[in-house]
């Protein structure tokens, strides 16, 4: 029988946990927007040196766990003495640091992909005006093809936010109480696994919907030239 009582006393502190992981998804998007730019870029070159570095890159990231990535990154990093000695230990001690790097690192392997495949779906003949305009090579870029990628990629781009949304789960894993690991805690007082993770995953579902719908909302709108036709 499901407690509604318990789940309105905790409620507060699972929304505070929720707060957290938005912050979690929100810096790691940012970080991982300013590295799928130019490792989209890199991908569509035809030049191996340009693009073989940015293609190891997203391998790895794509093709290894989230979970495995934020051990290596929170545990792993530590075991160097450079690492320990260099500027950025303050941060990268921190789980917090730790936690928004390695999503960063990992959405950002995935959103370079989806922008790469945008960027050549962009269709020739819009290619091929930027040319008979006599626009160089990073203006057709700056003004037609990367705004068109970007519609062309909103769709997918939207679905690997949500996914890492519910990724940010993992950072329970190394001490963060997202709302995953404050429904842990809370769960380690109350013995009521079932209330708990059901109001946490009615929180998750809460928080998918606003992102489905907002993305939904930006979609349209920039695309209304293709509604109006």
């Amino acid at each position: 029988m499901i407690d509604f009582g318990l789940i309105v006393q905790y409620f507060p502190q699972l929304l505070r946990g929720a707060l957290l992981s938005i912050q979690l998804v929100v810096l790691s998007g940012l970080l991982g927007l300013c590295i799928a730019f130019p490792m989209a870029l890199a991908r569509v070159s035809s030049n191996p040196l340009i693009c073989s570095g940015p293609y190891a890159y997203i391998f790895f990231f794509r093709g290894t766990p989230l979970l495995v990535q934020l051990f290596l990154v929170y545990y792993g990093l530590g075991q160097f003495a450079f690492v320990r000695e260099s500027v950025l230990w303050p941060f990268l001690r921190e789980p917090y640091w730790c936690a928004v790097l390695t999503m960063g690192l990992h959405t950002g392997a995935y959103i370079a992909e989806i922008l790469r495949g945008s960027i050549q779906a962009v269709p020739a003949g819009e290619v091929e005006a930027t040319r008979a305009l006599g626009m160089s090579r990073w203006a057709a870029y700056r003004r037609i093809i990367l705004p068109r990628a970007v519609r062309i990629a909103l769709p997918a781009y939207g679905n690997e936010v949500i996914l890492m949304l519910k990724g940010s789960a993992l950072a329970s894993t190394i001490t963060l109480l997202d709302l995953t690991g404050l429904a842990r805690t809370i769960i380690a007082k109350t013995y009521a696994p079932v209330d708990i993770f059901l109001a946490a995953g009615v929180i998750y579902l809460a928080m998918s919907f606003v992102l489905v719908q907002g993305f939904r909302l930006l979609e349209r709108h920039w695309n209304r030239h293709l509604l109006r036709a």
